[in-house]
């Protein structure tokens, strides 16, 4: 061969070995098939959502996010977590969440340390256990109106529908949204504000690598592009139930240009990914990946080029933030086919906790009602042999679609004391050997007293019945005797001033009604308190007024069936303020104002005097002729008089030629309009932003 063609020779020959994979790849020949769960389960948290959007309300006194869960038909788990950081040393501001669903849901709520709101249907929410915050019943509304209601009590940070889900994490003050407006928007990106686990496994599939032989084994993973196409790092966990040295794998991660991956596997195995990836161990040490293809044949050439005989798994993703793999296939043969039948009955998944938190408690007509609805209970896969009291012999009725157990408060081992009936539910479940028990209550609320209290100072020392305009005031609702079993708590309040002053919201939702209303941190008894700022701006000032909370009392541990709602009222003074505006603390803004406009009138009174003055005295006046001499309008001018004598005369008119006064004189002949008031006779505070009608809280 000639020397000269020998570096091309050698070139084709790199090129067309360079170029192999790449021909292999698109003419492998795999054929992908669902795989069994007990041969591979891929799981995996995601921020993409069907619909959704984030808006910044960084000035907004509530932070408001909705949901709206669609969930298959039947009762269905939910784990809901809220979770924030300490700004400044101080919980975020308060949150009102709204969760809308389409059936019956389980919900376990974590919102641990957050000032939370909670708007839910109680019909179809059963808590796993209380809650222990505020919530407020959400009305049967569509999803348009639902979303309205929501922004009439602040402006909306973020909302988003989900599918199925079986846990989501609201991380709160995270909104990083360029919009002002939340508006739901197709397939979006919640960023760091959201992110959730759907029920459902991802589809796994598998196959056979024609013509490569040995047992290696390849996990593909292909995360798809998102809405968002900031940095992202997807963490991958891969568990393979083999033993050590028993597998020969390969990993191939594929994703956008903007995503690394952060790999944490119990196996050996060799990498192959795009972008750079780091392992949990050495997660500083980023290391460069490979320029792969973005198909699915494309990457089952490259499992093919790296020697793998057999795709374990091939799964396709929305961009993640966690891909958990599961696998115990240990470069053995690949089974696509269903599992078998199992010839034992399957383990019994009943969980006798969520079951108990599912007994309803009613008090009423002094009896005490245990429900427990049936369908429920088949859902959690329970077998109940029996519901009783603590006493055995009061037993449940089965009434077809629930079991009912009742009693009178006099029997049945019946615990009575000054405030409360206690008792115990007795639940036999066949899978478990013990009985399982549940402390059950009723309030006697004859027995029960309601007090509401103003204070004049946040020591909360000093009882009053006096309220005084531009003065705080403090407010503190009591029930004794104590009950331990239960928290009280603030639904609404407001303050009826009569036809004068109207009707001022104070707090409604259990959420304070404006800025100059404040939610304070209840009594050491748990007693709930607020303040408020109350001014006038007209009179006459009503002397009294009524002073209205609606209160539940809501038990610590139960269902929330037991709520119990009461309203107290208290009449209050309030004081007016002297003809001077002066109190012992100072000028109030209605003697504030009188001055104002009072000196404002006699400043414009005495200027139109003086230039009605002016203006007369040069119209009458003029120097004689070939005087050199020029008198001042407002200096004597000397006139004769029959005898010859002089005398002076002041440059006014006599009362004859005096033009006669019109409705016109004053402050409007100056091209002044009257005064009038331009302001609302009743608000909250001092510098409350916006506009002050009659009986609204600011």
């Amino acid at each position: 061969m000639d020397r000269g063609t020998l570096p091309l020779a050698v070139a084709l020959l790199l090129a067309s070995c360079s170029l192999s994979p790449t021909s292999l790849a698109e003419t492998v020949h795999c054929d992908l098939q669902p795989v069994g769960p007990e041969r591979g389960e891929v799981t995996y948290t995601t921020s993409q959502v069907s619909k959704g959007c984030v808006a910044q309300a960084p000035n907004a006194i509530l932070e408001v996010h909705v949901l709206f869960l669609e969930f298959p038909t039947g009762p269905s788990q939910l784990e809901l977590t809220l979770q924030a950081s300490k700004q400044n040393g101080t919980w975020p501001r308060e949150v009102l969440l709204v969760l809308s669903v389409n059936s019956s849901v389980f919900l376990h709520l974590q919102a641990l340390g957050i000032p939370l709101h909670l708007a839910y249907n109680s019909s179809l929410v059963t808590f796993q256990e209380p809650p222990g915050v505020n919530t407020t019943e959400l009305p049967s509304f569509p999803k348009t109106q639902i979303l309205e209601w929501a922004a009439e009590r602040g402006p909306i940070t973020s909302a988003a529908e989900l599918n199925d889900p079986q846990s989501i994490l609201l991380r709160l003050g995270q909104a990083q949204g360029s919009l002002s407006f939340c508006m739901l928007e197709a397939s979006q990106d919640m960023g760091r504000t959201l992110e959730w686990r759907p029920r459902t496994p991802a589809l796994v599939r598998g196959c056979h690598l024609e013509g490569v032989a040995g047992h290696k084994e390849a996990h593909i993973l292909r995360v798809l592009p998102g809405h968002s196409a900031g940095p992202r790092t997807v963490t991958v966990k891969v568990e393979l139930s083999c033993a050590p040295g028993d597998l020969d794998a390969v990993l191939i991660l594929q994703g956008p240009p903007y995503v690394s991956w952060l790999i944490d596997a119990n196996h050996n195995m060799q990498i192959w990914t795009t972008g750079e990836y780091s392992f949990k161990i050495f997660p500083e040490k980023n290391i460069r990946g490979f320029k792969l293809p973005d198909t699915p044949q494309g990457l089952l050439g490259e499992a093919r080029m790296l020697n793998a005989s057999i795709v374990a798994s091939f799964v396709e993703l929305p961009l993640a933030s966690i891909v958990s793999l599961h696998a115990s296939s240990c470069g053995g043969r690949l089974q696509t086919s269903p599992a078998p039948i199992q010839t034992t009955p399957p383990k019994d998944t009943c969980s006798p906790e969520l079951l108990m938190s599912l007994i309803q408690t009613k008090c009423a007509d002094d009896a005490m009602t245990l429900v427990l609805k049936k369908e429920l209970v088949a859902h959690l896969k329970c077998t109940i042999t029996g519901l009783t009291f603590w006493d055995p012999s009061c037993e449940a009725e089965d009434r077809g679609d629930k079991f009912v157990l009742r009693s009178a408060y006099s029997s049945c081992g019946m615990q009575v004391s000054a405030s409360m009936i206690s008792n115990e539910a007795v639940v036999n479940i066949l899978s478990s050997s013990s009985p399982q028990r549940k402390k059950v209550h009723c309030l006697n609320m004859d027995s029960l007293s309601f007090q509401l209290g103003l204070y004049l100072s946040p020591h909360f020392l000093q009882a009053s019945n006096t309220i005084e305009p531009g003065q705080q005031s403090f407010v503190q609702v009591r029930v004794s005797p104590s009950v331990s079993e239960f928290l009280l708590q603030l639904d609404s309040c407001h303050l009826d001033l009569g036809p004068e002053g109207g009707t001022v919201e104070l707090i409604q939702g259990r959420a304070a009604k404006g800025n100059c209303v404040s939610l304070l941190s209840p009594s050491p008894e748990g007693d709930p308190r607020f303040s408020f700022l109350l001014h006038f701006y007209t009179v006459p000032i009503p002397k009294t007024g009524t002073l209205s909370c609606t209160v539940a009392l809501r038990p610590k541990t139960g269902s929330q069936d037991q709520e119990v709602h009461r309203t107290v009222f208290m009449r209050l003074n309030i004081i007016s303020p002297d003809l001077s505006g002066c109190t012992s603390k100072g000028l109030v803004l209605p003697a504030v104002l009188g001055i104002t406009f009072g000196a404002f009138l006699i400043g414009a009174l005495l200027t139109a005097a003086l230039w009605y003055i002016y203006s007369h005295t040069r119209e009458t006046e003029q120097p004689p002729a070939g005087s050199t001499g020029v008198n001042s309008p407002w200096e004597p001018v000397l006139h004769s008089t029959q005898n010859g004598a002089c005398s002076p005369r002041l440059p006014f008119p006599p009362p004859s030629q005096r033009p006669a006064a019109s409705a016109a004189t004053g402050l409007e002949h100056l091209g002044v309009p009257p005064p009038h008031r331009t302001f609302n006779p009743v608000g909250l505070g001092y510098g409350c932003p916006g506009d002050r009608p009659l009986a609204t809280l600011l």
